[in-house]
């Protein structure tokens, strides 16, 4: 058997990665529907967009619809989930953890979300989490999955070499982001998409919760 690759940067997706965002994403996505006159979609079809940049996200789920529109769904939206939503969110268990089991080893840590820079800053602040990243990128100063320009900006900022980097995700997007330029990536199964779609992305792993995807990191770093 060969060496076991070791990494030295470990690139996370946020929502349905490390924080269980998903209910109150949906909640927020048909809340705002609702107030703009929009087709109030199902819980099924709502998370479908998760991990995607907001207006790219809007579009997904609302093809038909205009500048002007994605605009007042937009601001609808960050609205409801940053100010009004009452439906709970919290990081998924293990998740502080492992994020401080990885920064005490010396390993680098990042943050590739489709969150507006605005949401993902207030729920760093929310939860403390915040000093546990070298970096975080948003579609607001790159762009939204799977374009992988977020990825090209950690590793240059980072500077870390393309092979000693993993991307860790629970949508296709995130996988799809990673192997656009052949960045090693893992697959969690406690997020949006389900196994058979993210197997599409050639995981090296998948892993039910952070617990399994922690012990399997400490032997690789």
């Amino acid at each position: 058997m060969g060496e076991v690759k070791k990494y030295e940067l470990v690139i996370f997706d946020w929502d349905g990665t490390l924080m269980n965002s998903e209910a109150r994403i949906v909640a927020s996505i048909q809340a705002a529907a609702e107030r703009c006159g929009l087709p109030v979609l199902s819980d099924h079809e709502s998370k479908q967009i998760i991990g995607l940049s907001l207006e790219k996200a809007i579009l997904g789920l609302y093809p038909e619809v205009g500048v002007d529109q994605i605009e007042a769904m937009a601001q609808a939206y960050t609205q409801c989930f940053l100010h009004e939503s009452e439906v709970a969110m919290e990081a998924f268990d293990g998740a502080e953890a492992m994020l401080f089991s990885l920064k005490n080893q010396g390993v680098k840590l990042a943050i590739a979300t489709g969150k507006s820079r605005k949401g993902l800053d207030q729920v760093l602040q929310e939860c403390g989490f915040g000093v546990y990243f070298d970096m975080t990128r948003t579609p607001v100063e790159s762009a939204s999955k799977p374009d992988p320009l977020m990825l090209e900006q950690i590793l240059a900022e980072l500077d870390v070499p393309l092979e000693s980097a993993l991307m860790v995700g629970d949508t296709t997007f995130d996988l799809q982001m990673a192997r656009n330029i052949n960045m090693d990536r893992v697959a969690l199964a406690h997020g949006v998409h389900e196994s058979h779609e993210l197997d599409v992305h050639e995981p090296l792993a998948h892993f039910e919760d952070l617990h399994a995807l922690h012990a399997w990191l400490m032997t690789r770093i």
